[in-house]
């Protein structure tokens, strides 16, 4: 199923949902986030640059989009799990999933990627994701969110997203 191969020139989803950045000024930090569509080696694709700063307690920049139109949700147990085709900075990167269980805005479920200058084209199983800062089991019946996200550490972060879909 795709949700997304960034033909729409305004970020909206095959889904119709919007994709949008987000960083951690929402909680006092000064890391800065650029989103855009590009066309990188002929594909269009959404790109997330920036750097990610570690002070004021912050240490995040993330590319996020609604799986579902307004408080709806995605049931993806059809499918096994997430497929993206990615090309970064040589750096690692999080897929941060979030479903009706995660209250807190800090709350998701992850997994992580390493990005090299090259198109490649990653499966997640959704098995390996794992719950951060809640006990939980994520249900795949019920996906709400999905982001994107260069977190944890001082960096430059350069990620470019040509295709997101579930794979069966």
């Amino acid at each position: 199923m795709l949700i997304d191969d960034f033909s729409s020139k305004d970020l909206t989803s095959k889904l119709g949902t919007q994709w949008c950045g987000v960083s951690d000024q929402v909680m006092g930090g000064v890391s800065k986030a650029v989103i855009a569509r590009s066309i990188i080696e002929k594909r269009p694709s959404l790109r997330l640059t920036g750097d990610v700063l570690l002070e004021n307690n912050g240490g995040f920049i993330q590319v996020a989009l609604n799986l579902a139109m307004a408080d709806d949700v995605l049931d993806a147990s059809a499918f096994s799990g997430i497929r993206l085709v990615v090309r970064g900075n040589d750096e690692p990167y999080s897929v941060h999933l979030r479903t009706p269980d995660n209250i807190r805005s800090w709350q998701s479920y992850r997994a992580s990627i390493t990005t090299t200058p090259n198109w490649e084209t990653i499966d997640l199983p959704f098995s390996v994701f794992s719950p951060y800062r809640l006990d939980t089991p994520m249900d795949i019946r019920r996906l709400r969110r999905m982001g994107l996200v260069a977190i944890g550490r001082a960096f430059h972060a350069d990620l470019a997203v040509a295709k997101v879909s579930l794979y069966i």
